[in-house]
C-alpha cells in the first residue's frame, strides 16, 4: 500500500511539473492535415463545468481517467473518411488516414494531429505507461505505446467515448469554450 501511495503522489507531483516537465505537446510530423485547426488556448473550464455538459459515460473517461470496456466503442468499426475530435472541446485529434485495427478493442492510431495532445506519466497499474490527453481541454484520451506499426511503431490506444467522429465533407463543430 505505500508503494501505490508513493507512485500517485510522484505522479501528481510530476504532472504538477515541480519535478520533471512531463507534460508537453506531442509534435507528431502531420503537415498535410488537411483539417486540422489552429489548437486555441488552454480552457479553464472546471469538472464541475465538464459534468453538466457531458453524459457520464464521456465524463468518467475524459475527466476521471476511466477506461471503457475493449470492443464496446462502435468507433472500432468506423472506416470512413474523416477526423476524430475530443468528446469533451471539439479540438480535431487524430486523421482517419492513421487509424488501424490494433486487435485490442479500443480505437488505435498510428499518430495524433500534430500538436493536439498533451502526455504524463501514468503509474497506475505500477509500471510507468504514457498517457495522453487533449492539449486544450485536458481530457483523458488513451495510452500510447510503442508496438504500432512501422514505420512510427506508436499505438495511439484511445477510448471511443473521448471521441467523436466526423465524416469528410461535414463541417467540424465549432470548439467549446
Amino acid at each position: 500500500m505505500k508503494r501505490r501511495a508513493l507512485l500517485e503522489a510522484m505522479s501528481k507531483v510530476m504532472f504538477a511539473g515541480s519535478m520533471l516537465p512531463v507534460l508537453k505537446a506531442c509534435s507528431a510530423s502531420n503537415p498535410g492535415a488537411s483539417r486540422a485547426t489552429a489548437v486555441s488556448p488552454k480552457l479553464g473550464m472546471s469538472k464541475a463545468d465538464w459534468r453538466e455538459i457531458l453524459p457520464a459515460d464521456r465524463f468518467a473517461v475524459l475527466f476521471e481517467e476511466a477506461t471503457e470496456r475493449p470492443g464496446s466503442s462502435p468507433l472500432n468499426d468506423e472506416d470512413r473518411d474523416g477526423v476524430y475530435i475530443c468528446a469533451a472541446c471539439h479540438l480535431p485529434l487524430f486523421e482517419s488516414a492513421h487509424k488501424y485495427d490494433s486487435g485490442t478493442g479500443w480505437p488505435s492510431f498510428t499518430q495524433p494531429i500534430a500538436d493536439s495532445m498533451g502526455t504524463k506519466a501514468d503509474y497506475k497499474l505500477f509500471f510507468r505507461r504514457t498517457e495522453y490527453h487533449c492539449i486544450r481541454c485536458g481530457g483523458h484520451q488513451g495510452h500510447v505505446f510503442d508496438d504500432g506499426p512501422p514505420p512510427r511503431r506508436e499505438r495511439w490506444c484511445n477510448n471511443g467515448l473521448a471521441l467523436l467522429f466526423v465524416p469528410e465533407g461535414e463541417p467540424l463543430p465549432a470548439l467549446r469554450g
